[in-house]
């Protein structure tokens, strides 16, 4: 028995006229219900389909309302905004990948067109540590019944409002696979009332605070459930080990910031402070006139290293700046396209140290073009952190904060990922799970935007690339955690 029980998020009228239309002929499907939470729309629904009225799509009642209305071995859900058309087969290959009991549930990659324009959206696999509530599964997601009723059953009490997928997803992936099917199964007719939104930031956009801190509490006990769980650090630093020349080391890797080094420089070296200290500039064999600039500096505080490998990222340039016998006891993020946003941020991190005996310090930044003109989505502080929890909410987020510093000798015993993407995220998480993070919610930092930053709109493809390597990251990190709470 094949029968597929179709729910979709319904918003306006004419809103699936394609996909209802490929729905209503395929004989797997034996009903399509529209969810909405617009009472008015009921006078919408086309002929042959269920309204069923939700306060909020997202919740534990809107999700106990589809297991009560199905009768099928497999519930199909579309979480789009777009109409979408079925490719050839699309359902019967999703059904086939959830004939294996270990299957709980299956996603694929789809096309999207725009205009006269057709490309591919890729998608990831899922692994252990895909546990961001962002994690892209494309817009058509397929369950079987008796796996997402099993996992509705463990967070049913829960009462979220707005993270019941979530919570149903990280429930059903503790006993079943969620199986990535690496095949193009249909195909997104974008329009211009849905433009692409980024949600790079949506966590720590306080618009969105009230369901983050839901979304917290929705991986916190996923956390517990599979043992990875840990209670709060409060394991202090000796700050007083080692001896050092300079109390701190502003670091900075560059390559091929001809543009913007000079600036970096200068707001390192303008750093007023009540100790001494000195910038670090590895240069990774740059090409563009950027080692020039560097080596025309003669002060005494910048030291100009070019290493000797030609196979560094930023974290290989990182270690090579920490492993000079004059780096100093903290050392400090400062990236070669932005800078300070005060003569005074060095000095406040480094007596945050003091205060709270951190092995680590994040600041907050804020987000602006080349002019230094704010652009959305403006500052990013990171306060959805707490001492408490925040070591274990850092591994549903896909960033920190910035600038990042650090207890030098900590830092030296640790092995930076040789990687240009994610090592400062592979830090803050090693280092949370047994030492205090302090946190400095004032703007210590402008983090510039253009058109050569590494940060410029990337494809999905390098996206899909970055965010498989953070969830790798995240599932080492919660086997690490799994095997301490084991202790």
């Amino acid at each position: 028995m094949n029968g597929i029980t179709c729910f979709l998020y319904f918003q306006v009228e004419d809103q699936f006229n394609q996909l209802i239309a490929d729905l209503q002929k395929h004989p797997y499907i034996k009903k399509i219900f529209l969810l909405a939470t617009d009472q008015k729309l009921v006078s919408a629904v086309p002929k042959g389909c269920t309204f069923l009225h939700a306060n909020t799509w997202d919740s534990i009642s809107s999700f106990q309302t589809i297991i009560e209305q199905t009768h099928t071995p497999y519930i199909l859900l579309y979480t789009g905004n777009n109409d979408i058309t079925l490719g050839y087969l699309a359902l019967e290959r999703m059904v086939n990948y959830l004939s294996p009991h270990s299957n709980g549930m299956a996603y694929a990659n789809y096309y999207e067109k725009e205009k006269n324009t057709t490309r591919q959206h890729p998608v990831n696999d899922y692994q252990k540590g895909s546990v961001r509530d962002d994690f892209d599964f494309g817009l058509l997601r397929m369950f079987r019944q008796d796996c997402l009723q099993k996992a509705f059953q463990q967070i049913k009490h829960l009462n979220y409002n707005n993270s019941a997928l979530y919570a149903t997803r990280l429930a059903i992936s503790r006993h079943y696979h969620l199986v990535h099917i690496n095949e193009y199964l249909y195909t997104e007719i974008k329009t211009a009332q849905h433009t692409a939104i980024n949600t790079q930031f949506t966590y720590v956009d306080p618009r969105n605070r009230t369901i983050q801190k839901e979304r917290e509490l929705a991986f916190t006990h996923h956390l517990k459930e599979i043992g990875a769980f840990l209670q709060p650090v409060t394991k202090r630093i000796n700050l007083n080990e080692g001896t050092f020349s300079y109390e701190a080391s502003v670091i900075i890797p560059v390559k091929n910031r001809v543009r913007t080094i000079d600036d970096a420089i200068q707001s390192a070296l303008q750093q007023q402070t009540s100790f001494p200290f000195n910038v670090i500039v590895i240069d990774n064999h740059s090409t563009d006139g950027t080692n020039e600039i560097i080596a025309k500096y003669k002060n005494s505080k910048l030291i100009h290293l070019i290493p000797q490998q030609t196979d560094l990222g930023i974290g290989g340039c990182w270690d090579t700046g920490i492993k000079h016998p004059l780096c100093g006891r903290f050392a400090i993020q400062l990236d070669s396209d932005d800078l300070y946003s005060s003569p005074y941020s060095l000095e406040k991190i480094v007596q945050k140290f003091y205060e709270e005996q951190c092995a680590m310090v994040i600041g907050s930044y804020k987000i602006t073009d080349f002019t230094l003109q704010t652009i959305p989505p403006g500052i990013i502080d990171h306060k959805e952190w707490s001492n408490e929890n925040g070591h274990n909410n850092a591994l549903r987020i896909n960033g920190l904060g910035a600038p990042r510093a650090f207890f030098t000798p900590l830092l030296r015993r640790i092995h930076i990922p040789n990687t240009s993407y994610g090592e400062d995220y592979a830090l803050g998480l090693s280092i949370s799970r047994n030492y205090h993070i302090g946190r400095i919610y004032d703007v210590l930092y402008l983090c510039r935007r253009w058109e050569g930053n590494s940060d410029a709109s990337l494809s999905i493809e390098k996206l899909n690339i970055n965010n498989h390597y953070k969830d790798s990251l995240r599932t080492l990190e919660i086997n690490i955690r799994q095997e301490m709470t084991k202790l």
